[in-house]
């Protein structure tokens, strides 16, 4: 950590800067901007976050929760997509923590397009994320990035509890598998709708991701991920139906689950990522799919 603790970003700054550069956060991208300090610490606590760890942060906003990380001691690169904002968090840290700049720097790009990123490889990825862009944002950063060994996302709530979700559950889907490829998912605190500016309409939660290898199988990623999608494209479905589409027909379905050691009567909502790449490595040598890492239909 820094000798000093960082002064940190409080409401009436956070409006005073917003009205400044013009800023309103709006409802509908699902943006919103941390105001309490004590949140914003008991956040980099959740995280643990050391002295000297490189950790990427998206859409750092006015940087309330980048001076946390600072105040940490980490190294910090941020990514964001709006230039206003991408050029008032270089201020922030330079007015609040002047000492800590050098341990910090901005990308300005679009998350979604970073495919690599300045410096050592971030070994964690903290952030508020926009609710609406929330899951693909992870998923893509989990999948370009295999340096990240924790990662601490503050989404919806809802979200929060997909993406911790475990088979069987009400809440267990396509994000929820597609994490599990990557990481063991928990879902952390909740976090009261007061500390933010403006104030959401809908709870918002922390999510902690552990890196661990995917499941050991000769499908490809992308192979497993389309039948994850096609098993939850109509959840009412039997994996016999749901699937006949990508095998070719209702038989040839059953034939590959049967061979992957699966009950065709299931449904997806009952199996592990484990489960679903044996029922990829049954997929015809001709099928290869590509779809994004980032499609997240429930």
């Amino acid at each position: 950590m820094t000798d000093t603790p960082i002064s940190l970003l409080g409401p009436a700054e956070i409006r005073e800067i917003a009205g400044r550069l013009g800023v309103r956060p709006t409802k509908t991208l699902g943006q919103n901007f941390v105001h309490d300090g004590g949140t914003v610490r008991k956040i980099v606590r959740a995280a643990g976050i050391t002295p000297g760890e490189r950790v990427v942060e998206i859409g750092p906003g006015l940087g309330s929760l980048t001076l946390g990380l600072l105040e940490a001691g980490a190294d910090v690169v941020a990514v964001e997509i709006d230039p206003v904002l991408a050029e008032q968090v270089e201020r922030t840290v330079a007015g609040h923590a002047p000492d800590a700049a050098d341990r910090f720097e901005v990308v300005r790009a679009d998350a979604l397009d970073v495919t690599e990123l300045p410096g050592r490889p971030p070994t964690a990825l903290v952030a508020n994320l926009p609710y609406n862009v929330a899951v693909p944002v992870l998923l893509t950063f989990l999948e370009r990035f295999d340096s990240l060994e924790r990662v601490l996302v503050m989404v919806q709530a809802e979200v929060a509890d997909r993406l911790a979700a475990g088979p069987g559950s009400k809440v267990y889907g396509v994000p929820s598998v597609k994490a599990a490829w990557y990481a063991d998912a928990r879902r952390s605190l909740t976090v009261s709708r007061s500390v933010f500016w403006p104030v959401p309409n809908v709870d918002s939660a922390l999510v902690a991701l552990e890196h661990r290898e995917p499941p050991s199988t000769s499908a490809a990623r992308e192979q497993v991920f389309a039948v994850v999608d096609a098993a939850f494209a109509q959840r009412r479905k039997t994996l016999r139906a749901a699937l006949s589409g990508l095998f070719g027909s209702g038989p040839d379905a059953e034939a590959a689950l049967r061979a992957a050691g699966i009950d065709p009567s299931l449904r997806g909502e009952r199996l592990t990522v484990g489960d679903f790449a044996r029922i990829a490595e049954q997929l015809p040598s001709a099928v290869h799919p590509a779809g994004p890492a980032g499609t997240v239909d429930a």
